[in-house]
């Protein structure tokens, strides 16, 4: 089994994991980069390295070639969800500046079932925990991506299931982590 280590991503980090999230929104989800859902993938610099209240993690895996490659993402930001899209109650619950929306938490498939995905959330509420200003941690999931929910399920609660709404709303299960998990 390989050796990972996990860090605050850097400057010189970001493109790697650009292109694990671009990776991720083209083969997982299907979607490809759709702009209004997507831009901190094109940005994460701006999105979570300028505010000391944001963080992009990544693991690192040693590589073939001998460097270091980046083979998962996991981001925190300070932004509740969005109404709309999501629906105007957890807009409310969930509002920004007191809300840590967990993002981008993806791995390579060749490097999932090891708990990189589990030790990069738990760094991730150390550091709303530290931070002192988040009174919850919310996050979003879409279903369809296999072993996504049951993954979110074993770490906090469903707030929302779309699936319930009249007409299926837009398929998202919508969580709650325990900060103190």
């Amino acid at each position: 089994m390989r050796d990972y280590s996990i860090r605050a991503a850097g400057p010189a980090d970001l493109d790697r994991a650009r292109a694990v999230m671009l990776d991720t929104v083209y083969r997982d989800f299907g979607t490809g980069y759709v702009p209004r859902w997507h831009g901190d993938i094109i940005d994460p610099g701006a999105a979570y390295l300028a505010s000391p209240r944001h963080t992009l993690l990544v693991a690192l895996a040693p590589g073939d070639g001998g460097g270091d490659e980046v083979v998962a993402t996991a981001a925190l930001d300070s932004r509740g969800p969005a109404h709309p899209p999501n629906p105007r109650h957890l807009a409310e619950r969930y509002p920004s500046g007191e809300t840590a929306q967990l993002r981008r938490v993806y791995v390579r498939p060749e490097h999932r079932r090891r708990g990189l995905a589990r030790r990069m959330v738990d760094e991730l509420l150390a550091f709303a925990a530290a931070d002192g200003g988040y009174r919850s941690v919310y996050l979003h999931t879409d279903p369809s991506v296999p072993g996504a929910e049951s993954f979110w399920r074993s770490l906090g609660k469903v707030v929302h299931d779309e699936r319930e709404d009249a007409g299926g709303g837009n398929g998202v299960v919508h969580f709650e982590i325990p900060m103190g998990r």
